[in-house]
């Protein structure tokens, strides 16, 4: 079911809003593209310029109507015509003598056909009156090669002060040709020209500084969106991260900001132009000839039709696509993260299945939202032809009936260029706008979720730790209407280290993260140093613990850099006695640059080494109290108790959490709090939960059975 977030106007208008900051340069770019555009539009009409100039130069044709030629042949009728030129004004009769003898209708090669030209010619030199007549033989005008029957001389008549004449009968039409034998205006031609020049340099000009400012602009918006998600990552709770694979995020991140991006360089603007570009050319067919310009949008509304019914069909499967790309990134990134235990279980084909299942329906999803993007541009395309054709077809009928003159479809031919040529960009921008709604879809559903409850307000500041901690009442599940810790209470003095074991999936990690304020408690309160977790900040609370997880993150730097982390104010000495007390220093010396060797993928550290190098990580932090979630886990039995001796030191006078499931390791805690199905059901040392002989005894005793 498609929802608001989902939808092709909600998606782009919250990205629209997004670009709010830049609106300068969005300004500025739409100036250009106008600029470029009205410069381009320009240019056709000047051509046309250059055409009649070229045209008056050379001849005037003269097509008698239908109803003209008709009341010629009816024999002893006389027809005038007039021609009005720049450089040429005629009046020329014709009148068509019948042989006595024949009463055939029609043109027959016996007849004459008389005709009297008295015309008025201008040239740049003199102006001069022309007065001829004279009778052609039907028969010579029937019978002449190509249907143009040249009489510049005949009978006598001086014809080349006209600078030639001709008669054409071809298709049934009788036409008179006129030479004005002006000269052609090269010196007008040339200033057109060099107009022509200018403007096209000031469009190429706009167009380069456009797509100079839409790179920059792309560019600050995929930072910005990645910083906005970056920011947004880490104000989020754990518990959405429950709710999503990894690789999902990525993708939101990567794929989909990088093809928001690729729409603002290219299709946002491509769009801008063609639209302007479409309107223009309209305009501008219209001002020149609205009977041409109603033949070309006639056709292309066909266009449009087609293309907004693509559009409709085809938004689901941008959408399907999206999503689709996220799961198989985050396919991608488990099986890669995974490769260890997929070999170790043979379970390649199963991955690959799996894989092969996500991936077809990608493909399948895919080809259909490409299809229909894919047939946008030869679709526009034909409508485009058509629309030229059409439009061809109608200047032709225009000239043929004295309408136009052959200048206006020069112009009309390149407008509708022009005009149609758009259309296939338009199409093939919405078909990328559609994805580019998709892919803001999942940025913004992810700008938009839900953050950790707002702190600003809060400004105690914890200083001077002690290390009380103590649960009253709590209760917790990750769902309201999923209670999972019932109603724990427990007080812990400063310096007492507390133990937390039970079977898997009992909720150890939960009891931590609650105290991290990395979850929200549903009720009771816990308490640091008699305040409240809630009028403490996450960071603060952050700031007073150390951690070391069961899942060993090391980053791509240094050794060094790797165990000062976030915290600049170390020493090396702090660092390197930090490494002495857990056990890692000697590792690190048979590195081969010691402290400052890089660590990345080929740098060949075992888990138990990397996990050593966490617990040294928080050793440096020396923060007032310390949480180990399965610290050694990943180490054998002889580091084990090196970091057990180290752990002792480390944890002296700290109030620290201790999660294990090693439960000799934990022997010597003060308090050890049993878990089982997400509730404590039993609270004492080591000594007093043996005497009871219940969950803890059975856990303890089940290590040395066998």
């Amino acid at each position: 079911m498609k929802t608001k977030n989902n939808s092709f106007k909600s998606s782009m208008g919250k990205l629209f809003k997004s670009l709010k900051p830049y609106l300068p340069m969005l300004i500025t770019a739409l100036v250009l593209i106008i600029i470029s555009t009205v410069c381009m539009l320009t240019g056709p009409n000047r051509l046309s310029e250059v055409t009649n100039v070229i045209q008056k130069g050379i001849s005037i044709n003269l097509t008698l109507s239908d109803e003209e030629l008709t009341s010629l042949k009816n024999g002893n009728s006389v027809t005038s015509k007039q021609i009005n030129a720049d450089n040429l004004t005629a009046i020329i009769i014709f009148n068509y003598v019948k042989d006595v003898d024949n009463s055939t209708d029609g043109f027959v090669a016996e007849d004459v056909l008389n005709i009297n030209i008295d015309a008025k010619i201008t040239t740049p030199n003199e102006e001069k009156n022309v007065t001829v007549d004279f009778d052609l033989s039907m028969g010579d005008v029937l019978n002449a090669e190509n249907g143009f029957f040249d009489i510049t001389s005949f009978n006598g008549a001086d014809l080349s002060a006209l600078g030639g004449v001709g008669v054409s009968w071809a298709n049934n039409q009788l036409s008179l040709w006129v030479n004005t034998k002006a000269e052609i205006d090269i010196v007008k031609i040339v200033r057109i020209c060099v107009l022509l020049v200018v403007l096209y340099l000031i469009s190429y000009a706009t167009n380069y500084a456009e797509n100079y400012i839409m790179a920059i602009l792309n560019n600050k918006v995929s930072y910005d969106l990645r910083k906005r998600v970056i920011e947004k990552i880490n104000k989020l709770p754990l518990s959405y991260f429950d709710k999503i694979q990894y690789g999902e995020v990525l993708s939101r991140m990567v794929n989909d900001v990088d093809t928001i991006g690729t729409t603002l360089n290219n299709s946002f603007t491509d769009l801008i132009a063609a639209g302007m570009q479409f309107i223009g050319s309209l305009i501008m067919m219209f001002a020149t000839n609205w009977i041409m310009a109603l033949a070309g949008v006639g056709a292309t509304l066909i266009g449009f039709a087609f293309m907004f019914l693509i559009i409709n069909k085809s938004q689901r499967y941008f959408v399907e696509q999206q999503r689709l790309l996220g799961l198989v990134n985050g396919e991608v990134e488990e099986a890669y993260s995974g490769q260890d235990v997929i070999k170790a279980y043979n379970a390649e084909a199963q991955t690959l299945k799996n894989f092969d299942k996500k991936n077809d329906k990608l493909y399948a999803t895919s080809w259909r939202a490409q299809f229909y993007s894919g047939i946008m541009h030869p679709l526009m395309g034909f409508i485009g032809n058509l629309g030229y054709v059409v439009v061809c077809v109608v200047g032709a009928l225009l000239v043929h009936f004295g309408k136009i003159h052959f200048s206006v479809i020069v112009a009309i031919m390149i407008y509708i260029r022009l005009f149609t040529q758009p259309l296939a960009q338009l199409g093939q921008a919405g078909a990328q706008l559609q994805t580019t709604a998709a892919a803001s879809s999942r940025v913004f559903e992810l700008l938009e979720a839900d953050e950790l409850t707002d702190e600003s307000a809060i400004t105690n500041q914890l200083a001077n730790v002690k290390g009380n901690i103590e649960f009253k009442h709590v209760k917790f599940g990750y769902t309201p209407n999923k209670i999972i810790i019932k109603d724990f209470s427990v007080k812990v003095k400063a310096g007492q280290k507390v133990a937390i074991v039970g079977p898997t999936g009992a909720g150890k990690t939960t009891l931590v993260n609650l105290i991290m304020k990395f979850y929200d408690i549903n009720d009771g309160d816990i308490l640091i140093d008699d305040v409240s977790i809630k009028d403490l900040t996450r960071e603060n609370i952050h700031q007073i613990f150390s951690m070391v997880l069961q899942d060993t993150w090391l980053f791509q730097g240094t050794v060094k850099e790797n165990l000062r982390f976030n915290k600049t104010d170390v020493t090396d000495e702090q660092i390197i006695e930090a490494c002495k007390a857990s056990g890692v220093d000697h590792l690190i010396k048979t590195l081969p640059k010691g402290y400052d060797t890089v660590l990345d993928d080929n740098t060949n550290i075992s888990a138990g080494q990397k996990q050593l190098l966490t617990i040294a990580r928080a050793m440096v932090e020396d923060s007032p109290m310390l949480i180990l979630d399965e610290a050694t886990s990943s180490v054998d039995t002889r580091t084990e108790l090196l970091i057990q001796k180290a752990m002792d030191k480390l944890t002296k006078n700290r109030t620290s959490f201790v999660i294990a499931h090693r439960l000799s390791t934990i022997k010597n805690a003060d308090i050890i709090l049993v878990m089982k199905d997400g509730d404590v059901v039993e609270i004492g040392n080591h000594k007093t939960l043996i005497k009871q002989n219940g969950l803890y005894a059975e856990l303890y005793n089940s290590q040395f059975e066998n």
